[in-house]
């Protein structure tokens, strides 16, 4: 019977040099399906291919050759691999040598890609970038990096970042893209860039400390790169980040290539969630509708459904599957989607008080009441006074609920300037048993036209302030 090669049997062989294999599930599935009696061979190459990028050398050993690399106890990658054999050889050492054999050639290949584009620099590689196209109706590579660099440098202060820093990594953030090592190996795209960067004697005037932030961002401005990865852990890193993918939404929707079905041409979803993470995790309090009208109006083309509201829509509804996997229901995304927020991390606070308040006993009825009163206010004949007049209650009932909202209006300004949403839904819960007694004893809509104008004034205050952290009627089923 065929035997599969388990992780076990490729561990035990980088222990021999008190290595770790890196096994990527991938390569270790691909290889079961290569071979039938697999046998760990333990190899090496010399030292001097350290000199190349790890992740070129990785690169070459995962996808072009099927091989297991290993990692020395800092993790950093050693100058052994392991090879998986079809059987176990009785010469063990000739099967070493034609591997070591295969390998050399391409290393020495990546180096030389290195060494040239080394010579060549990041900045200079950009030169190209106007005879490439990026997309017909957006112009070239070098219009995006433009575009990109504008919203870097717009949003950077805000984060704390030098714009000029922000716009300028910018510019140079598509240039790996004309190097000799991405052409090779297109998933180096930005790590190549993080790596050149640091050589390149142009971008030496921003200095050293801004230079190594620079060549971090370059890689940075790709994160997260699949579902699960983090987000970029700079700030410079997240500016760029948040840039990059504002502008790809904006002309993705500016172009008209919206997904559709199973069709993302531009991974525009992947896209949304990305920036939505990093605003979000980033604690970037920016106005997400105020960015992309800014990403919409530097767009070359204006398409059917360019729209900043349509792109902003795009973006909170990659959101909703974001908060589904943190167990939020709908009821409650929708209840703080339909209320006014200021930027995503204020959005995600209102998100996890009204999941708090969701459990409390007063929940569900003042969510109920919150339902009626919106239907009243709506069906209600002209403008709502924005204060009740006291000299107009005729009801204990009404007396004691405008008493009772007047003090929860109090008791909840302090905690919505300083952001405690939990801590405000939680004091106008106690509103509950005032509100169930004011509709047990109290008829809003009577004949007599003023005192219904002013009841209707003073629900129209109470839902104000229920209403001020989310759209808590939408809690009610």
């Amino acid at each position: 019977p065929r035997r599969g090669c388990g992780c076990g049997e490729v561990e035990r062989a980088a222990q021999a040099v008190d290595g770790t294999a890196r096994i990527e599930p991938g390569v270790l599935e691909e290889v079961n399906g290569l071979v039938e009696w697999p046998k760990a061979v333990l190899c090496g190459f010399e030292r001097e291919f350290l000199r190349v990028p790890s992740e070129a050398l990785i690169a070459t050993m995962e996808t072009n050759q099927k091989f297991f690399p290993v990692l020395d106890g800092s993790d950093r990658l050693s100058e052994h691999f392991v090879g998986i054999a079809n059987i176990e050889s009785k010469d063990e050492g000739e099967v070493r040598k034609g591997y070591e054999r295969v390998i050399r050639p391409r290393f020495a290949d990546a180096g030389f890609f290195f060494d040239e584009d080394l010579k060549q620099g990041l900045s200079a590689m950009g030169e190209g970038l106007s005879g490439v196209t990026y997309q017909a109706k957006l112009g070239t590579v070098a219009d995006k990096a433009a575009r990109v660099a504008a919203l870097a440098a717009s949003i950077a202060e805000s984060a704390g970042v030098d714009p000029a820093l922000a716009g300028r990594a910018s510019l140079v953030s598509k240039n790996d893209l004309q190097s000799r090592m991405v052409g090779e190996f297109p998933e180096l795209q930005g790590i190549a860039g993080r790596y050149y960067a640091l050589h390149d004697d142009a971008l030496a005037d921003v200095g050293d400390v801004a230079r190594y932030e620079l060549a971090q961002a370059l890689d940075e401005i790709y994160m997260p790169r699949f579902a699960g990865d983090a987000i970029a852990p700079s700030k410079l890193g997240q500016v760029l980040a948040i840039a990059e993918r504002l502008d790809t939404l904006a002309g993705g929707f500016a172009a008209d290539l919206r997904p559709t079905g199973n069709k993302d041409p531009f991974a525009l979803r992947r896209n949304a969630l990305g920036l939505a993470r990093t605003l979000l995790e980033g604690g970037h309090d920016l106005m997400l509708h105020g960015l992309v009208e800014c990403a919409v109006a530097l767009q070359p083309a204006q398409g059917a459904d360019s729209g900043a509201y349509d792109v902003t829509h795009f973006v909170y509804d990659r959101l909703r599957g974001y908060y589904a996997d943190r167990g939020i229901t709908p009821q409650q995304f929708d209840a703080v989607l339909n209320a006014v927020h200021e930027s995503l991390p204020d959005f995600d606070a209102r998100i996890n008080a009204v999941r708090a308040f969701a459990s409390l006993p007063e929940a569900a009825a003042l969510a109920a009441a919150n339902k009626r009163i919106r239907n009243i206010l709506r069906k209600a004949d002209g403008e709502v006074a924005a204060t009740p007049d006291a000299a107009l209650y005729t009801d204990d009932a009404e007396r004691d609920l405008a008493t009772a909202v007047d003090a929860a209006i109090i008791d909840t300004d302090p905690l919505l300037a300083r952001r405690d949403y939990a801590g405000t839904l939680a004091r106008l819960a106690r509103l509950r048993p005032v509100v169930d007694t004011f509709f047990d004893k109290v008829m809003v809509n009577v004949d007599d036209e003023a005192v219904r104008r002013n009841r209707l004034a003073l629900l129209q205050r109470l839902a104000d302030r229920l209403g001020s952290v989310a759209a808590i009627e939408h809690l009610s089923l």
